[in-house]
């Protein structure tokens, strides 16, 4: 595709090419706490401590059903083929000409001042940290995230839906740019696309292009497109010729709309033009590379990657303040001298974290009553983070809105929305009051109480075991996950709030009952 636009003012990206094979890094507690590489800040080496890598590993799905269009990537086959990777094209002159060019994957030198850039506030060839974003990581507190020295975020403000096509919002993307902002966070965003054509490409990017218009985007806006060789993805069947064309259709409206463009995609895929024309993409547009199980040492130098890297993408399972559960880490090799002002500079609303985020509710609508009483919350969680709002009392009535497969409803109470335990409502407006057990303040332990049995199980496909039984709480962090065809055993269910209690490998952890099945 002909280039037909101006080229920005670029910084010379870093990045390194290195013979050395693959270090596979299995557990590290405080991400650099010992290294200081000559050339980093003491900010940057502070940073860098206080991201916890708790587990270097492939993606994982997370406890609720997704999207359809949020699919997973598998980066296991990067791992697999790293050794291979990393040798090829490599040469015993690890560093070269970092400051002016690199090779793409067909040896051809690529002029790293050409890429495309949008910037008004001019990059600078600083290296910056940051995270990358969406719902799935439920309500962050970007305070804490902010005092941990994070230079950036990249936000997913949305995605189009596999199914039917539809351009959908991610439901916390305002929220999160909005809050990153607020506590000094820069802020780049991304699109997750199922676009079959350049124009619903070049669609997805005007629609971006509108959604965050309202707030700074100094960072650059990402294509990630993901799971085209599945059978039920509307991108089946795509040639890589059709899926590079329209990824750059998509890159080259974003930088026609004022936003620096960048591509996504994991380094298995980006090789040797394996599932994107690479070789062509890198010559124009950043790029943002997956690639997991790698050399700590190289965070700082850059990916051992004979290509072009603008930003690493090196852990989805770094632990950072504010954040619940393990979150993609990012390393950009470029930065900026300010933050971009708003294109719209309009006034614009307040936005609000959404509370169901980590939690799937079906739509009903239908009038309940408490079978005795319930406490009426202002989040599906019975943890310290939710506040009872009023308690429903049995003749009193609301309107359910939702029910959730983890035991919650949302409920529509004398004006205002809040969330109850299913399993204390009932739609039998004549039943007598019950006696039930309510909910308990104690708080010696967890609340969520379990009947106990002893049964084999397994996971339907793939599901988080974690320390606490909530996908809501700050403190309750995924401490392993359980495949299909591997075994735990069940030594306790919750009906109420859909919950169960295993042991694996030797440690007693909690996981939504729903995603489990029994091993016959």
């Amino acid at each position: 595709m002909k280039k037909d636009y101006e080229n920005g003012d670029n910084k010379k990206i870093l990045y390194a090419s290195a013979a050395g094979g693959l270090v596979i890094v299995a557990l590290i507690v405080a991400l650099l706490a010992g290294l200081v590489h000559k050339g980093n800040s003491d900010k940057e080496e502070e940073v860098l401590q206080k991201i916890v890598v708790e587990e270097l590993t492939s993606a994982t799905t997370e406890d609720e059903e997704l999207e359809e269009t949020e699919v997973v990537e598998s980066v296991q086959a990067d791992t697999a083929a790293s050794a291979e990777d990393t040798s090829e094209g490599t040469s015993d002159d690890t560093s070269g000409d970092i400051e002016s060019e690199a090779k793409s994957e067909t040896g051809e030198a690529v002029d790293l001042t050409e890429l495309v850039s949008a910037s008004n506030v001019g990059e600078n060839s600083q290296i910056t940290y940051g995270i990358d974003v969406s719902r799935f990581q439920g309500t962050i507190d970007w305070s804490q995230v902010a005092a941990t020295g994070i230079d950036f975020a990249m936000i997913r403000v949305g995605y189009r839906d596999s199914s039917t096509g539809e351009i959908k919002a991610d439901t916390n993307a305002k929220y999160n740019m909005q809050e990153a902002e607020k506590n000094g966070i820069k802020i780049g965003a991304y699109f997750f696309s199922t676009a079959i054509t350049e124009d619903e490409a070049i669609a997805e990017a005007d629609w971006v292009a509108e959604y965050i218009s309202q707030y700074p985007i100094t960072y650059p806006v990402g294509y990630n497109c993901e799971g085209f060789e599945n059978a039920s993805s509307r991108q089946y069947g795509l040639t890589k010729d059709d899926r590079s064309a329209i990824a750059m259709a998509f890159l080259g409206e974003i930088y026609k709309s004022g936003y620096t463009p960048i591509f996504y995609a994991s380094m298995n895929e980006l090789s040797g033009d394996a599932k994107w024309n690479t070789s062509v993409i890198e010559k124009s547009y950043k790029i943002w590379m997956a690639w997991y199980n790698q050399s700590t040492e190289s965070i700082a130098n850059g990916p051992a990657y004979d290509g072009q890297c603008a930003m690493w993408q090196y852990t989805n399972q770094g632990t950072v303040a504010g954040i619940g559960g393990g979150v993609d880490v990012d390393v950009a090799y470029f930065g900026y001298n300010g933050t971009e002002t708003a294109k719209n500079t309009e006034e614009r609303e307040t936005a609000s974290a959404d509370v169901e985020a980590l939690m799937n509710f079906t739509e009903v609508n239908e009038t309940v009553t408490a079978k005795s009483s319930t406490n009426l919350r202002d989040k599906p969680s019975q943890g310290e983070d939710s506040t009872v709002m009023v308690t429903l009392q049995n003749g009193q009535t609301a309107t359910r809105t939702g029910i959730s497969d983890s035991g919650w409803s949302r409920v529509v109470y004398e004006g205002g929305t809040y969330y109850a335990v299913s399993s204390y409502l009932t739609t039998d407006l004549s039943a007598p009051a019950q006696v039930t057990q309510q909910e308990t303040t104690d708080t010696s332990g967890f609340k969520t109480k379990f009947t106990d049995c002893n049964e084999v199980v397994t996971a339907k496909d793939i599901v988080n075991l974690r320390n606490k039984p909530s996908v809501t709480d700050e403190d309750s962090v995924v401490v392993a996950t359980l495949s299909n065809g591997e075994t735990a055993v069940r030594t306790g269910y919750n009906a109420e709030y859909g919950w169960s209690r295993v042991e694996y490998n030797g440690q007693v952890l909690y996981c939504v009952s729903s995603y489990l099945k029994v091993v016959e």
